[in-house]
């Protein structure tokens, strides 16, 4: 009974550190070797095959051809205010010193890739010749270009 006794007291007395080392040796460690699979009953259903999402289509149908026109007319030296809202054909003029000759400093178009639609703009993607850039387009409700901002590419 004494060396029973022993025993329990020298373990109440190791350190708890020391006993979790112990244990955790005889833990196998699952990370040497990959998981295996469960096993999938006779009953089960099949897996569901994820459908692809629909790619995103812009805000205004229109917003890629108006995109291409401004460009075009800005590249030309004849900005085509008559397509902008008057508010934003006013702040266009204001800049049209310094813009006009950056958008045909870009060179000409190779792509317009549609990204994404947001709070009724539409986002793009125009690779120029020498420049890929990013192009914000929203139009209202009269056709009109309300909103015209890029950048170059991220």
């Amino acid at each position: 009974m004494k060396p029973l006794l022993i025993a329990a007291l020298a373990v109440l007395l190791t350190p708890a550190a020391a006993l979790a080392q112990v244990a955790a040796a005889t833990v196998p460690n699952s990370f040497e070797r990959p998981a295996a699979a469960a096993p999938v009953p006779a009953s089960a259903p099949a897996p569901v095959q994820a459908t692809p999402a629909a790619p995103p289509t812009p805000a205004n149908p229109r917003s890629e051809e108006l995109l291409r026109t401004l460009i075009g007319s800005a590249q030309s030296g004849a900005m085509d205010y008559a397509l902008m809202t008057d508010d934003l054909a006013a702040k266009f003029r204001e800049q049209a010193t310094t813009t006009i000759p950056l958008i045909t400093g870009f060179g000409a178009i190779q792509a317009v890739d549609f990204v994404g639609a947001r709070q009724g703009a539409d986002l793009y993607v125009v690779t120029f010749e020498h420049q890929a850039t990013q192009w914000l387009i929203g139009v209202n409700a009269d056709g009109k270009v309300a909103l015209l901002l890029f950048r170059p590419a991220e």
